[in-house]
């Protein structure tokens, strides 16, 4: 990275419209285009970088940089893989780190397809513990583990748990640490900075921001954790096509300038749906009087995109989406576009039936707010 934002310590604005981009060369473009290879020249013993289009790739490389210097900026030792997915990312780190006999700790208000992990970890002979996010009540089953996941906010109940805790407990009963980081991005916390071994995320989301890519991603600290990671990658081959890398690092130079927006109409979204009287559990940690707000205070630099909350029946959530009009009734987050859910429809998470999943995404916050308390008016009619 030319005059590098991340040792010089510049601000996320600086930082993400310069990170991971190659030293300058004349007539060349500042971020080089897709590089689309299955093999590459490679005469005599196999040295160098690049060898083959399963192991490696020079777009990826970029793109790697770009999310490191995000994560950890600044942090010597820190590796980073990008996926074909979350997903991807996600079992490359449970399958890569857990053997027969292992226990593994997981939330149980995690993403929704955290059980279907659980019942494959489980057919391997792992042991698998779960407790909530809130209240850090992973704490408690930690002894004799090999593995504490931990999802801050989680996804879709923003509940908050304290990393930096919850990492120094598990360390010292000999457990690694893995952070879900999508929902936060690392603009929002840098698990990596509060002692995890392992930052772990979907690009898909907000990382990207445009609904238009499917990616995952590692970042970690621990050199024999991540190797294993790696091998991982290479087994499986869950890898980015360099198209999807390509638009991914395209996208990560405007994330400041996205999350900072979004973030903002979050709040001012959430503060407009605590006078209605047809709300109930609204959850934003960003709101002072949100549960999660303390502790999303010491350890988070931005809250989200992310508010969720609950309308009296199904069918009431059913008509307010479908009044909607700014917001697409669609699964995912993070996206420049706003969207909306009722997460009940997926049948994977413990909400109830009138429970919506909101997205806030770049529009104006006026006109958004105004959309969604015309559609709560007319969904009562």
């Amino acid at each position: 990275m030319s005059d590098s934002a991340a040792e010089t310590g510049a601000g996320d604005g600086t930082r993400a419209v310069r990170a991971g981009l190659p030293e300058p060369v004349r007539h060349e473009p500042t971020l080089p285009g897709p590089v689309f290879a299955a093999h590459f020249h490679l005469p005599g013993e196999v040295t160098g970088p690049y060898a083959y289009g399963r192991d490696e790739n020079p777009t990826w490389t970029h793109l790697e940089r770009a999310i490191g210097e995000l994560e950890a900026p600044g942090q010597d030792g820190v590796e980073t893989l990008v996926f074909a997915s979350g997903m991807a990312a996600i079992s490359s780190v449970l399958f890569s780190q857990l053997r027969a006999g292992d226990t593994v700790v997981l939330p149980d208000d995690g993403y929704q397809v955290l059980p279907l992990v659980r019942a494959q970890l489980e057919a391997y002979g792992i042991e698998v513990r779960t407790a909530p996010t809130g209240g850090d009540a992973q704490l408690d089953l930690l002894d004799g583990a090999h593995l504490l996941w931990i999802e801050t906010p989680s996804n879709p109940g923003l509940d908050v748990c304290d990393i930096h805790r919850l990492v120094e407990a598990a360390h010292a009963r000999g457990a690694l640490v893995a952070v879900d980081n999508t929902l936060a991005t690392p603009l929002g916390q840098r698990p990596l900075e509060l002692g995890a071994d392992f930052s772990v995320a979907s690009g898909t989301k907000q990382l990207t921001g445009h609904g238009d890519v499917l990616l995952g991603y590692v970042a970690g600290t621990n050199a024999s954790a991540m190797a294993a990671v790696r091998r991982w990658r290479k087994i499986v081959g869950a890898i980015s096509g360099p198209m999807e890398a390509w638009l991914a690092h395209r996208s990560i130079a405007t994330l400041h300038l996205r999350v900072d927006r979004q973030n903002a109409t979050a709040l001012t979204l959430a503060e407009a749906l605590r006078g209605r009287a047809e709300v109930t559990g609204l959850r934003y940690p960003g709101l002072p009087d949100d549960p999660s707000y303390k502790i999303a205070s010491r350890q988070m630099r931005r809250y989200g995109c992310v508010v969720s909350f609950t309308l009296p029946t199904r069918a009431r959530a059913e008509r307010f989406l479908d009044a909607l009009r700014l917001v697409d009734d669609a699964t995912s987050f993070g996206g420049v576009r706003s969207t909306a859910e009722r997460r009940g429809r997926w049948g994977g998470d413990a909400v109830p039936e009138g429970f919506v999943r909101f997205s806030v995404g770049a529009e104006d916050p006026e006109d958004l707010v105004a959309d969604v308390l015309r559609a709560l008016d007319e969904s009562a009619r």
